[in-house]
């Protein structure tokens, strides 16, 4: 075998390449150590099963984050591919999120509903929506009867609650107003969950039922608490639009400030009801959609919407369809109740056409993914801090419902296209409820009447749980709730970018393979990766 020879230039030039590439592959192995070291300081120290989350403790907190920033910027990306330099801006990301914790939100002294501490049901986005204590129970993952090493779990979980709330009651200084009434509402509900937790543990659990009960007790004096501080909560609740601008740019990597989400919610808000009518019109003489008269029917209309809607994700090329994609969605069915005047918003959507509902269920084929094949990047397989998912996850979501609309998938069921805007018009009015709350220009009320005011048909009903969930959620939670909206219009850009980019070479397919590939992470940085283009980027990095 003969081999070529190099000429000197040419071998120096090589051996220069070499040592570049490791040499930024021991900075990259740099930033997923500091990443795993950055997670195990972020979590709050427990102190004999409690959190601790008292000033001293979180000054301690604030103080160390500086040494890891310092660290982060200390690390050379400059030789790095595109895909290596958004693991580094997640991290950057998360790092950010700790900082505006401490300088603006304090969650732990401003907010009585960081103090939730018990969640029923399971939550359909990579991590629990918001901010949340790190005693937090999550119920839906206990299955009764619990082994003996479950037990134990749980009885110390519960048995923490007392503590914590006391710890509370020293932590919480704020004043925010609707932050206090909604910490109130918060402790109602987990009153309400522990009872039934109480019930199902004397039939299954018995062991458990005492620190349960404990739990409860403790749980309603911490509510009676925060009805004695409550009139002396008058301060504003919002972080304001230059806070909110800072956190969206530099925490949630969203390329639109305030200003410009306003003009595309409404923008959004007006074209949702224009298309609504328009279809109204359309249909002006067809039947009206019935409902299911039973749980059978209720079970078939869904299962056959599952079975349509996979088909045609694999038929018409959408997407690759992989085998777990379909119990995904199967085993999301959910309780059934008759039909009737106090249905709530989604019941009201899903009963009349369940196919419409399935269109948003691209929150669990994230899920299955993340199952079947990890990310290969150590810092985009575990989920990101501080939802700043949220474009990516909930965007999609939303954006999915009227892509499968344009894509066809609605031909067949005219009046079931009509869903697909009163649903867009319901998360636009929210969003808009969002944005000026924190503001200060709306309170959390006010909030809530505009949503339901802008929800078509009167089907948010204001003494529903479904909109007082989302507006709490988004007080606690700068930008959650345009996050579904203009996520949406920005997974439509980076679309718009990668067709014009190649141009008949586009397949729609291979888009939302590359897409779902890059991990559940903002869509500014999708984007960045798939196309290269740097133009957001650089307006992110803007001091």
């Amino acid at each position: 075998m003969r081999l070529e020879m190099k000429s000197l230039p040419e071998l120096t030039a090589a051996l220069l390449l070499s040592a570049a590439g490791s040499s930024a592959s021991d900075e990259y192995q740099e930033l997923v150590r500091l990443f795993q070291e950055w997670r195990a300081f972020q979590a709050p120290l427990f102190d004999n099963g409690v959190p601790d989350y008292t000033a001293k403790a979180m000054a301690e907190q604030e103080r160390g984050l500086e040494p890891f920033r310092r660290r982060l910027a200390s690390i050379d990306r400059s030789r790095w591919p595109i895909p290596r330099q958004v693991d580094y801006e997640l991290v950057r990301a998360e790092m950010n999120g700790l900082d505006f914790d401490h300088r603006v939100l304090r969650p732990w002294s401003r907010n009585p509903g960081f103090y939730r501490l018990v969640f029923p049901s399971e939550t359909d986005v990579p991590r629990r929506e918001g901010p949340v204590h790190a005693g937090a129970i999550e119920l839906w993952q206990y299955r009764l009867p619990l082994p003996l090493e479950e037990v134990e779990k749980l009885e110390s979980k519960l048995g923490a609650i007392p503590a914590i709330l006391e710890q509370a009651k020293i932590n919480l200084v704020g004043e925010a107003r609707d932050l206090w009434g909604l910490g109130i509402r918060a402790k109602r509900a987990e009153s309400e969950a522990l009872a039934s937790l109480i019930e199902t543990l004397r039939e299954r659990q018995p062991v458990l039922a005492p620190t349960a009960e404990r739990a409860r007790e403790a749980t309603e004096d911490f509510g009676r608490w925060l009805e004695e501080k409550y009139p002396s909560a008058t301060g504003p609740s919002g972080v304001g639009i230059e806070n909110y601008d800072w956190y969206l740019r530099n925490v949630h990597l969203v390329p639109y400030d305030w200003k410009a989400q306003k003009v595309l919610l409404e923008r959004e808000l007006g074209r949702a009801w224009a298309h609504l009518k328009l279809v109204e019109n359309r249909n002006r003489r067809l039947p009206a959609l019935d409902m299911p008269r039973d749980e059978a029917e209720h079970q078939r209309r869904f299962h056959e919407a599952v079975s349509e809607m996979i088909g045609f994700l694999r038929d018409e090329e959408i997407l690759t369809v992989h085998d777990d994609m379909d119990p995904a969605l199967r085993v999301r069915i959910g309780r059934f109740s008759p039909p009737g005047p106090r249905m709530d918003f989604f019941t009201n959507v899903d009963y009349r056409d369940s196919l419409a509902m399935r269109t948003h269920g691209t929150h669990w084929f994230d899920f299955a993914r993340m199952e079947r094949e990890p990310h290969e990047s150590p810092i985009r397989r575990a989920p990101s801090l501080y939802n700043l998912w949220d474009s990516r996850a909930e965007g999609f979501a939303t954006g999915f419902e009227e892509i499968l609309l344009q894509a066809g998938l609605f031909d067949e069921r005219p009046r079931a296209q009509e869903l697909i805007y009163v649903m867009l018009a319901n998360r636009a009015a929210r969003a808009i409820g969002d944005l000026e709350m924190h503001a200060n220009r709306m309170t959390l009320e006010e909030a809530v009447e505009y949503a339901v005011r802008w929800t078509p048909r009167g089907w948010l009903p204001k003494e529903g749980a479904t909109v007082w969930f989302d507006e709490e959620l988004y007080l606690q939670q700068p930008g959650y709730g345009t996050s579904y909206v203009v996520g949406k219009v920005h997974i439509e850009k980076l679309l718009a970018d990668r067709a014009q980019k190649l141009g008949e070479d586009f397949r729609l397919r291979a888009f939302f393979d590359e897409f779902l590939a890059s991990g559940v992470i903002p869509v500014s940085l999708i984007r960045w990766e798939m196309t290269g283009l740097d133009d957001e980027m650089h307006q992110l990095w803007k001091p």
